[in-house]
């Protein structure tokens, strides 16, 4: 593929552009004060993973000398250089916002940082009780001596870098860190009257009490700041070492990577800045010289005080799943029809109780399970490992290479090796990406695979904030291909050609490619083409052609990408007939789906994979067809209800930028319209259930 910046657009950049939409909804007066607070969380957190990763993965490629340019034609410091301008035009902002327009709002309504110049005698009491009883004996200074031999900071946490003066006349400023590690000292609450939240930072209260660290000495200045380090290092699966232990390597290798951002207050001197500077090793374009608190991402933690609940979103249950009845057999259910689940507006408890009634169920012979993120206490950990106590065949495919849930993955897949589970660490050279679930039963009939494909991880936490969707079926088709699938993937044979799924690396791509040929030569035959898919990348450039091939011959085009666009839509001649809209709302857009009109006939998929090279060359997904006609009706519909969105869609641009709702306060937000369907379903589902008799069987 040639470089072409007539025809893409940088995948940092287009990164970057949507976390400035989520960025927007901070600066929204029409959404609720915490919920502008988390929105400012979410931005500057999503940042921290930007830099740890893509800002890291250019930092090496720039070390390395490595040649060649991305499809817009940037090189890596290129690409470093416009990245770095658009950061700090970003994190200005965040600033802007919060210090101007968040921040006094909370203050009005009740929650309040307090300087600590401004306390009153009983929190000032308070607070230096609190530091001589805690903070002093929790933190412990740090004496810079040589900079080469510095014991190792954390990133993403706090430190106060102290400046003390020369020990004697015509000598050196002294340094000092004080590192806060994973303490809980960041935040403290303050005594006030009323109905009031008070609190102040922890690097405040260092600050002013700093002569206590260091008793005898003159200081000159302190200052907060926080480091990123890469998270650029990836596993070396080529030498046959041992998966888990070189995963665990991987972990620690991170700890001390090599450092990308420096965050500190603007009250920095210029010796300590220059000290900084020298000991991280950065240049100046690496550091951010900051108005306000270091660490916004941090701020979630007052986005979510008790007691304020009214200004944030109201509580949403997903609601009771239509056709799943309280105290049936999960077999029942899906054995009537195949389901289609839309979460978080209907409740991921099937899917969690397709894992749980199959470990107890005598009748189950046998598990087939991936697992990429799971939650902390996973009730579908614990039945796996149930299941295999129970004497059932469980087999479970751990990606340990799940970026930042390393650790997490390393000790289930541990729990449940000791507990029989049969668990295969990934596979060697790709991440296994693909959600899926199988339940082997055995019936009269015969032995019959349940199964369940998602877009979203085996995570019930998540499942309450993304939006996803399931699709369980007891389809003779699709259950044999995904025994196949797991059988080939978990022997590390030769990825097949299959009836109905598709899967990446060998596969998947070609799948699309071919329906998205057969959308442009209908339109070449004079017919009607027309495409329409949600997914949250779009990269590709395989893809991106193709897609820009079929405008050119006619297809309608109507595509719901939340993050990354590198294509370039409304272009005369190239892509007039491609619309792209990126949807930011309460819950993060996690849905992938396509639909391909296909001659009448209504292709519609799901998939566990974005339209990137990473996903389509480097992990195992798949692609799997909506075969029941009402779980494809509803699919086409969740598609054609975002596109409608005018409240909370933003159309992207040639440019990458986009432009904002059409309707922000009144329009059509699809989201709390899917709250709605969801909310009456559930109710007329459960009146009809009271509807029904049920005659009582003879004693």
């Amino acid at each position: 593929m040639n470089p072409d910046p007539e025809k893409y657009i940088n995948r940092e950049l287009s990164w970057l552009e949507f976390n400035q939409r989520v960025l927007d909804e901070a600066d929204n007066p029409d959404v609720p004060l915490l919920e502008r607070l988390r929105f400012l969380a979410i931005t500057a957190s999503n940042l921290d993973e930007f830099f740890m990763v893509r800002v890291g993965s250019l930092r090496s490629a720039i070390r390395h000398n490595e040649p060649g340019v991305d499809p817009s034609g940037l090189s890596a410091v290129e690409q470093l250089e416009a990245v770095s301008a658009r950061l700090h035009q970003m994190v200005e902002s965040q600033y802007d916002i919060y210090l101007n327009r968040i921040e006094p709002a909370l203050k009005n309504l009740g929650i309040r940082r307090r300087h600590v110049t401004e306390l009153s005698q009983a929190q000032s009491e308070f607070v230096e009780q609190l530091f001589d009883e805690q903070i002093s004996a929790t933190l412990t200074p740090i004496a810079v001596h040589d900079p080469e031999r510095f014991p190792l900071l954390m990133g993403r946490t706090t430190n106060v870098a102290v400046q003390l003066y020369p020990a004697e006349e015509g000598g050196d400023y002294r340094y000092a860190v004080i590192p806060f590690g994973r303490s809980d000292l960041r935040f403290i609450n303050l005594p006030s009257a009323g109905a009031k939240e008070e609190f102040v930072l922890g690097e405040d209260v260092i600050s002013l009490l700093v002569q206590r660290f260091f008793p005898g000495e003159e200081i000159a200045s302190t200052v907060p700041f926080r480091i990123t380090r890469s998270a650029d290092q990836s596993v070396r699966e080529e030498d046959g070492t041992d998966l888990l232990a070189e995963m665990e390597d991987v972990l620690e290798e991170r700890k001390d990577s090599f450092c990308v951002r420096l965050e500190l207050s603007d009250h920095v001197t210029t010796p300590m800045l220059a000290f900084l500077k020298k000991l991280l090793r950065l240049r100046s374009r690496d550091v951010h010289v900051l108005p306000g608190p270091i660490g916004l991402g941090d701020m979630m933690r007052v986005a979510n005080v008790s007691g304020f609940e009214k200004h944030a979103y109201p509580q949403w249950t997903p609601c009771h799943a239509p056709g799943f009845t309280p105290g049936e057999s999960i077999f029942d259910a899906i054995r009537e029809r195949d389901r289609l689940l839309h979460h978080p507006y209907e409740t991921f408890d099937p899917v969690v109780r397709l894992v749980t009634e199959a470990a107890i169920d005598p009748d189950v012979v046998a598990i087939k399970q991936t697992l990429y993120r799971t939650s902390r206490n996973s009730p579908i950990v614990k039945a796996l490992k149930e299941a295999a106590s129970n004497g059932k065949n469980v087999t479970v495919i751990v990606e340990l290479k799940a970026r930042f849930d390393e650790a997490r993955n390393i000790e289930w897949a541990r729990q449940m090796e000791l507990a029989g589970v049969q668990v295969i660490y990934g596979v060697r050279g790709l991440k296994t990406h693909a959600k899926a679930c199988v339940v082997v039963r055995r019936e009269p009939q015969g032995f019959v695979r349940y199964c369940h494909f998602g877009t979203g991880n085996y995570n019930e936490s998540t499942a309450g904030l993304y939006t996803d969707v399931s699709y369980m079926t007891c389809s003779e088709e699709l259950g044999n291909d995904v025994i196949a699938w797991f059988n080939a993937t978990t022997g590390y044979s030769q990825l097949q050609q299959f009836q109905h799924l598709a899967s990446a690396p060998i596969g998947l791509r070609e799948k699309i490619l071919e329906l998205i040929q057969f959308e442009t030569d209908r339109c070449k035959d004079r017919s009607e083409g027309r495409i329409t898919a949600k997914f949250n990348s779009l990269v590709d450039p395989e893809i991106i052609s193709a897609l820009y091939k079929a405008s050119q011959a006619g297809v309608k085009i109507r595509l719901n990408v939340r993050g990354i666009c590198c294509l370039k839509p409304g272009v005369p001649g190239l892509s007039d007939n491609i619309k792209v809209v990126s949807i930011v709302g309460r819950f993060l857009e996690h849905t992938r789906l396509f639909h391909f009109r296909h001659g009448g006939e209504d292709v519609v998929l799901l998939s566990s994979a974005d339209m990137m090279p990473r996903n389509l060359d480097r992990r195992i997904e798949l692609l799997v067809p909506i075969l029941d006609p009402d779980c494809k009706r509803t699919a086409i519909d969740i598609l054609q209800t975002c596109m409608k969105d005018t409240a909370s869609a933003r159309t992207i641009k040639s440019d990458g930028t986009y432009s904002a709702p059409r309707d922000p306060a009144n329009g059509f937000r699809s989201q709390q319209v899917f709250q709605q369907r969801a909310t009456e379903a559930a109710a007329h589902d459960q009146q009809t259930q009271r509807r029904m008799f049920v005659p009582l069987e003879p004693s």
